[in-house]
């Protein structure tokens, strides 16, 4: 398990998505396919620095899903706001099992309120009866902080855990405190967050509705745009379920990003779980951050290395699932 201490006294704060310049465009992206995929990713790696842990992994042309890039991937490490996909995976594990729901309304009390990353904090005042896919959503589209605190009061800290070590996660856990309700994020591995990734998007993580939730809202493009996606069409944006995890510790500044590349077709194709941490630059939690330039250039690469047509993708066996297309609304 990692030795490093984070300094940060709340849970798991997540950088906010702070748009950014600075990245080169599809046209110098690296060439496409699995050389270079891992000559984008060595490169970007030694320029950003610090100590990367990374996992990625994509289906090749007989429909195998086979390993890219294989960096220290079972290193224990502490994930941050990525852990915030296990803990919505143990919400709704416990939605599946018919004990909570998505319509399920808990108080939204001052006390509870997080700063750092998300929204809720911004409120100014609070009181509201807000759903679980309320809290949910707000977690992984725009990492809220206190949104962790809300699924605790649905799932324990160490209820989480044993949701998480049933599914078959040795190192993925929460961290529980004296109040059973609160928790630190935890831990993971860029191998146990590949499968959990996997799984989700093919559908045998959850129930296939609850995966469903999970990737639309991972998917949709008010997410984080700072890394993996920033240098895409919003069309390929879509495609692209991710979340991004940031704080510092004890060995310098922290940078994570995860997630899954879907084909036009709707066919999961590709996963990544990027870890990087002893990073410099700290308290820069935007685009220009070494680090997330690093993820911007390597998504554009994996992007380009993905079939640019369905029929390259039948042979997949996966489940498909097509996001609901984004379109501008002019209120009324």
């Amino acid at each position: 398990m990692s030795s490093s201490l984070s300094r940060r006294s709340a849970l798991g704060i997540g950088a906010a998505a702070v748009v950014g310049a600075g990245v080169s465009g599809p046209a110098e992206a690296a060439p496409s396919g699995t050389r270079g995929i891992r000559k984008v990713y060595e490169r970007e790696k030694a320029k950003a620095g610090g100590l990367w842990r990374t996992h990625i992994a994509a289906v090749d042309s007989a429909g195998v899903l086979r390993p890219i890039v294989e960096d220290d991937a079972d290193h224990v490490t502490n994930g941050y706001s990525v852990q915030k996909l296990a803990v919505a995976t143990a919400v709704m594990d416990k939605i599946d099992r018919g004990l909570l729901s998505l319509g399920t309304k808990l108080d939204l009390p001052a006390d509870i309120i997080l700063g750092g990353s998300g929204i809720y904090h911004l409120h100014r005042v609070w009181g509201d009866q807000i759903t679980v896919a309320n809290f949910l959503t707000a977690m992984l589209l725009v990492s809220d902080n206190t949104a962790v605190r809300m699924c605790g009061r649905v799932v324990p800290a160490l209820e989480i855990n044993e949701i998480l070590a049933a599914k078959g996660f040795v190192h993925t856990r929460v961290e529980p405190v004296a109040n059973p309700n609160r928790f630190f994020l935890g831990t993971t591995t860029p191998r146990e967050m590949h499968d959990l990734l996997w799984r989700l998007a093919t559908k045998t993580l959850l129930k296939p509705e609850s995966c469903d939730f999970l990737l639309s809202v991972t998917r949709w493009l008010n997410g984080y745009h700072d890394g993996v996606r920033r240098v895409m069409s919003s069309r390929e944006r879509e495609r692209v379920a991710t979340k991004y995890g940031a704080d510092f510790n004890s060995l310098g500044e922290s940078r994570h990003e995860v997630g899954i590349m879907f084909g036009v077709n709707g066919s999961p194709l590709l996963t990544y779980a990027m870890f990087a941490d002893g990073l410099g630059d700290p308290e820069n939690y935007g685009a220009t951050h070494p680090a997330v330039e690093a993820h911007a250039k390597i998504g554009r690469a994996l992007m380009n290395s993905l079939p640019a047509a369905p029929a390259a993708t039948a042979r997949s066996a996966a489940p498909r699932t097509l996001p609901k297309p984004f379109h501008p609304v002019n209120g009324g």
